[in-house]
């Protein structure tokens, strides 16, 4: 699987994945900076200080640096959904879950608004084809992950029952929305509350406004 499980295995393999998030991470705020077109892979590989060669090992392309950002988070939130209590009910395990890769070290609602030039460099960074592809697929491979863990978690099997799989995309897609909705707001816009609030709309059923 790339990328494993963060978190898991010994030295090299934290080392391994702090180099893969120091990539995506420089893809990410050179091609928010720069513009898409004006960013290569030797560029990336300069400013997180590793060879093209090291790139290479970890990445296809720049498109799929900026989707591991995605991936990964998204992959911890179902490494942490398997180390919560047991008898935890289920969507109060996954919010938390959320939480703590979404703001690891304060309260989500602190989290502050980003940058509007930062929030504009995302939203072209966006609408690039091959971007788009790419996160999709990483989407996907996210989605899947989870749908394994709360299946772990609830004692169903992913390949007969529909609910793992429905949790899993229904919480995957309330994390993207919250993000949509904060990059197309008017004016600057913390994801904390929004992305609070997406969760606690889905925990409740989606009652109707």
């Amino acid at each position: 699987m790339v990328g494993g499980h963060a978190g898991r295995g010994g030295l090299r393999e934290r080392k391994k994945q702090r180099t893969r998030e120091a990539l995506s991470l420089a893809a990410i705020r050179l091609a928010v900076e720069r513009g898409w077109a004006a960013v290569t892979v030797e560029d990336i590989a300069a400013a997180a200080d590793v060879s093209v060669r090291t790139f290479r090992n970890y990445f296809s392309g720049k498109a799929e640096a900026v989707a591991a950002r995605h991936l990964d988070r998204m992959r911890r939130i179902a490494d942490e959904l398997r180390v919560r209590p047991g008898d935890e009910p289920l969507w109060e395990a996954l919010v938390s879950s959320v939480e703590a890769q979404f703001a690891p070290d304060e309260d989500l609602d602190a989290v502050p608004a980003p940058d509007p030039a930062q929030v504009d460099g995302v939203r072209v960074m966006l609408t690039e084809p091959a971007l788009q592809g790419e996160l999709a697929r990483a989407h996907a491979l996210a989605q899947d992950e989870l749908a394994a863990a709360i299946a772990e978690r609830t004692g169903t099997d992913p390949a007969r029952d529909l609910y793992p799989a429905l949790v899993a995309a229904a919480a995957g897609s309330a994390v993207a929305v919250a993000i949509e909705h904060c990059l197309r707001a008017e004016a600057p816009t913390p994801l904390g509350p929004v992305l609070r609030d997406a969760l606690e709309q889905l925990r409740a059923g989606l009652p109707v406004p």
